[in-house]
């Protein structure tokens, strides 16, 4: 905090027609400097500011101290204002408290990252190997003043070049292996960069430190964006791609724009849109809100137009809302991403969309509207099911009353019934309760797992089989154990197919035919909001690792696997690879797991039917009925015990 006797020096001697000068074209008129508004952008002489006191607009009603019109004009904070305005009239403004006695101990940390990224910027513009990257930039019409700008670099694709010139510049290999800069396989492997044949992005941290990179493959290859790994001053989901420039800005015009990518904020930046900021190309976390909360209520989420960029868009309003703030969504036209859009036309057209935003709520009912969700029955309750987790993640208690009217309306029933829905506890296998994520990191809808880690991908390489050891930390001890029912039978069959990868065909082919029985008719691989259909895997770990051995094969190098798994699911793969003592029968145990699946998904679809009789007519009612037998006939035929729970009505 500021000593307020040295807030009152500052004021005092303050020269507040000067610094309002700066901004406005002013004139004296007698006593007082007249000129035209800056907040409502007028054009007459009706702001008027006193030398030695403070100003008023007598249009729009803004008035207040040097100060203030620091705080709104620039959208610095108070502490930052009294600092800008002591700058500007020589008085040395110094906060009393403070955490800590001396220097700050990440200091040695920002500094290594800071000197990486001169070596990477050297790399770009002055190394003969940095012409592929310059020329990428080029094609994506980046030109050098905007790339420097944002202080983008190259990591050479040789070994031992930026070992070496860290090396001679007092960085041991100890401290660069600390840092994350190099990795090691085994302990006698020669260390290699984490980044090779990659253009960098260098991250700070709010308060504009260097922490990290983010590194974008230029050719073929996965993972396409590589970020720095996980350390005391870098963590991908507590950091925002360019807040630390952004945050004046976001103050002043109070609002937020979020958007997906690296080179999504560099071109809204670029076309003079500053208030912008990214993730850390994953789903946008809880103290990633948080974060933007301390900045605006106001959040504009402008995202591919893609199915993909919806899903990602309504899942992050979800967050955004749960931490009480507003949230409004940008459509940018069939096709178009933000580089694209901004890149082709320009700021205003960009500035249209976003005066033109929707609601969260209102755009998702209107992409279900526009789909016929609401047409019929079982449409109507998949819709509600879309909608419900949104009005539930409403933390304010008006906003929530807003949607569930909004959604009653367009499903066409009485809000009592919708409202008895937003209380009810939705029901997983076995009668449990089951809450759903909202960061799921593109996961396809899996129940929450209270074991650690997640299944989104993997920033450093796993354990064993010839790439990086992981660290402990975070990591829960002993072997993955599922809460999903029925994660045995998935865990088994994913054993098989490591184990013995010349199953994989069959165990393919059956899981799709339980999935093509999941399928409702009509539907795709996503629905109206972008969702992915379901899956028969539900477990988040076993669901990527599956889908990991689906893109390479089971047989494929583990390295290569890893590169798309989470910590957890590396150590969990890399278990079940080495149990192949334990499948005696491949065919056998196969069978058995798929007969489990097979019930599970036979429970899931009669929930799915119960929950349509409050919505149903009469007629209808009977046909749910009958289904609802003939399924629990079939259940029972398969010699899993009959699903007690329906209740016909």
């Amino acid at each position: 905090m500021i000593p307020d006797e040295v807030v009152a020096q500052v004021a005092a001697q303050a020269d507040i027609v000067a610094i309002v000068s700066e901004h406005v074209r002013l004139k004296k008129t007698g006593s007082v400097w007249r000129g035209p508004c800056p907040f409502h952008q007028g054009t007459n002489a009706n702001f008027s500011v006193v030398p030695g006191g403070g100003y008023t607009c007598f249009v729009c009603g803004e008035k207040g101290s040097v100060f203030t019109f620091v705080q709104k004009r620039l959208g610095m904070s108070f502490v930052e204002a009294v600092k800008y305005v002591g700058e500007k009239c020589g008085v040395e403004v110094r906060e009393t408290e403070r955490t800590r006695e001396g220097p700050d101990p990440r200091e040695p940390q920002w500094e290594l990252q800071a000197t990486v990224g001169e070596f990477f910027q050297r790399a770009l513009w002055d190394a003969p190997a940095g012409q592929a990257a310059r020329e990428y930039l080029a094609s994506r019409d980046v030109p050098r003043p905007l790339a420097e700008r944002f202080g983008l670099g190259f990591a050479p694709r040789e070994l031992g070049t930026m070992r070496q010139h860290l090396n001679g510049l007092g960085y041991d290999d100890a401290r660069l292996l600390a840092a994350g800069l190099l990795v090691k396989r085994e302990d006698t492997e020669e260390p290699r960069p984490r980044f090779r044949d990659r253009l960098m992005f260098p991250i700070h941290d709010p308060a504009g430190h260097p922490v990290g990179f983010g590194g974008r493959l230029l050719g073929p290859g996965e993972p396409k964006y590589l970020n720095s790994a996980d350390s005391e001053i870098f963590n991908k989901g507590k950091i925002l791609y360019h807040l630390h420039q952004a945050r004046n800005a976001i103050r002043r015009d109070e609002r937020v724009i979020l958007v997906e990518g690296y080179f999504d904020a560099l071109r809204l930046v670029a076309a003079g849109i500053e208030s912008v900021v990214a993730p850390m190309g994953t789903a946008l976390t809880e103290a990633q809100a948080d974060l933007l909360g301390r900045y605006t209520r106001h959040v504009f989420l402008l995202y591919d137009s893609d199915a993909p960029g919806q899903k990602a868009t309504f899942r992050a309003a979800d967050v955004l809302l749960a931490k009480g703030l507003e949230v409004r969504v940008v459509t940018l036209p069939e096709g178009e991403d933000p580089d694209t859009f901004v890149r082709s036309k320009g700021r205003e057209p960009v500035e249209r969309l976003i005066e033109g935003a929707m609601d969260v709520f209102d755009r998702k009912v209107q992409l279900l509207e526009r789909a016929g969700w609401f047409a019929d029955l079982q449409h109507k309750r998949r819709a509600l099911d879309r909608l419900l987790p949104t009005i539930r993640a409403a933390s304010d208690p008006v906003t929530r009353d807003l949607y569930l009217a909004r959604a009653a309306d367009a499903a066409g029933i009485a809000r009592e019934v919708l409202l008895n829905e937003l209380h009810a506890v939705r029901r997983g296998p076995g009668g449990r309760p089951v809450a759903r994520a909202v960061d799921r990191s593109g996961e396809r809808g899996a129940p929450v797992s209270r074991a650690p880690g997640g299944a989104g991908r993997a920033d450093a390489p796993g354990p064993t089989g010839g790439f990086a050891p992981l660290p402990d930390e975070g990591l829960p001890p002993g072997p993955y154990r599922s809460e999903v029912e029925q994660g045995n039978a998935e865990q088994t069959l994913l054993r098989v197919i490591l184990t013995q990868p010349m199953w994989q065909d069959q165990v393919i082919e059956e899981l799709g035919k339980i999935e093509a029985e999941e399928m409702p008719e009509g539907e795709g691989e996503t629905d109206a909001l972008g969702e992915d259909a379901p899956g028969v895997l539900r477990d988040p770990i076993y669901r990527a690792i599956y889908d990991a051995t689906l893109r390479h094969g089971a047989d494929a190098p583990a390295e290569t696997i890893a590169e798309a798994l989470s910590p957890l699911a590396i150590r969990t793969y890399e278990e079940l690879r080495g149990e192949r003592d334990a499948v005696v029968d491949a065919r056998q145990s196969i069978a058995d797991a798929v007969r489990k699946l097979r019930a599970r998904s036979l429970d899931a679809r009669l929930r799915a039917l119960e929950s349509l009789l409050p919505l149903a007519s009469t007629d209808e009612k009977d046909r749910i009925n009958l289904t609802i037998k003939r399924l629990t006939d079939e259940k029972r035929a398969m010699g899993v015990g009959s699903w007690g729970s329906v209740r016909r009505r």
